[in-house]
């Protein structure tokens, strides 16, 4: 099967993936806080999808490059299936237990966390190395689009299906998505799937964090990664908190940032998929911090909601820029032996730079206006872009593979 095709059924079956878990996650979600009305429980229900995503990542990668990645997917999409359902019966029959709810959100954020190393690292498989970035293009495209349906139609079903209903929904989508993972996507796995282990998962995640340490490139662009998912932290969950205080607490308008937002992230996500970004994809990088950067200062100082609005929908497009480039590049960069185990580093910084950039914004938050934290991140983001585009090994790692770039 040609090659775009396989790419076209595996994208499929992913958004189909993905669409089922986001309708849980919003459902559960609002679950939780409809029925406690507590915020010392909804910071318990965050933690058990942050925590264990955060432990599990770098482990994910090894199993990534260990075993047949399509197979770690269908076990991961089986494993997210089978506990959700699970609590499905468990409603059914009567039962409302949080605790239950809890270790739910705990697994299904394992199943998530074991499979961003595995998509990571099985595109460039069958994917040629020159279409990788209109591939994760598209794949952002569809994320976008997801969650900009999905809270909707969460919000629809439960208004009319009992919850379980939800929960069934997603062990459906889960189903379909791996039957096309088995019927369909005919890949080979890679060459030490076929191999016996002369080396423990330790040694192995050990020999990740090593390569990571040693490579000039993935220490300068990690830094880079990291000090920017802790500045955007305020725009990403302050927002709706200033909105509030600033111009109103009228439910519409939080509904309006994050439709905008998403109408934003649809339309850079099908720019940077027909567009393909710079051959320097680190210039692309760039491109979506200074966009984000300058966004985020205009949050800052918009004086009326509906001005408001455009540099929240430009943020939005901005997006899908830096997470396709940043995908690619570990893509591109990586040994093909470590990839998954460096896409567990990617993860982990992915999933867990943001909440640690809260601690610090959060509690500020209380003291000090929100517009002076935009303002403040947003030109702390403009600076560290005018420093890294200073930084040789970085911009000549955005030009070429290069593999063996080790100090």
């Amino acid at each position: 099967m040609p090659w775009k095709q396989t790419a076209a059924i595996f994208l499929t079956s992913q958004a189909l993936s993905l669409f089922g878990t986001a309708l849980v996650q919003y459902a559960l979600m609002w679950h939780v806080t409809l029925t406690t009305k507590s915020g010392v429980l909804m910071t318990v229900y965050i933690l058990a999808g942050f925590v264990p995503a955060f432990l599990v990542s770098p482990f994910a990668g090894v199993w990534a490059d260990r075993h047949d990645r399509k197979r770690v997917l269908m076990l991961s999409d089986g494993s997210i299936a089978v506990v959700t359902l699970v609590l499905a019966l468990v409603l059914q029959t009567g039962g409302q237990s949080l605790t239950l709810i809890m270790i739910t959100a705990a697994v299904r954020a394992v199943g998530q966390a074991i499979q961003l190393p595995a998509v990571g690292a099985f595109l460039p498989q069958f994917v040629p190395a020159d279409q990788l970035t209109k591939v994760n293009g598209i794949s952002s495209t569809i994320q976008s689009v997801t969650f900009f349906t999905a809270p909707v139609l969460a919000g629809f079903l439960m208004s009319v299906w009992p919850l379980q209903w939800v929960f069934l929904l997603d062990v459906g989508t889960a189903t379909v998505a791996i039957a096309l993972l088995v019927l369909f996507v005919r890949v080979p796995p890679h060459e030490r799937a076929g191999t016996t282990q002369t080396v423990s998962y330790f040694d192995d995640l050990r020999a990740g964090f090593a390569y990571v340490r040693a490579h000039k490139f993935f220490v300068s662009y990690f830094a880079y990664m990291a000090g920017l998912l802790v500045l955007v932290a305020p725009a990403a969950f302050l927002t709706p908190l200033q909105v509030t205080r600033t111009f109103g607490p009228e439910v519409w308008r939080l509904t309006a940032i994050e439709m905008v937002f998403s109408v934003g992230m649809m339309a850079g996500g099908a720019i940077i998929a027909t567009w393909g970004g710079f051959t320097n994809r680190v210039y692309t990088m760039f491109l979506a911090t200074g966009i984000m950067g300058t966004c985020t200062v205009l949050l800052g100082v918009m004086p009326t909601f509906w001005v408001y609005l455009v540099p929240m929908g430009v943020f939005g497009i901005g997006l899908p820029f830096y997470n396709t480039a940043a995908m690619v590049l570990v893509q591109d960069q990586s040994d093909p032996a470590m990839i998954g185990r460096v896409m567990g580093v990617f993860s982990m910084l992915q999933t867990s730079m943001m909440p640690l950039g809260m601690l610090l914004f959060g509690p500020l938050a209380e003291v000090v206006r929100i517009e002076w934290l935009l303002v403040g991140t947003g030109l702390a983001m403009l600076a560290q872009l005018a420093w890294v585009s200073r930084n040789r090994t970085l911009v000549e790692g955005g030009v070429a593979v290069l593999p063996n770039n080790v100090a």
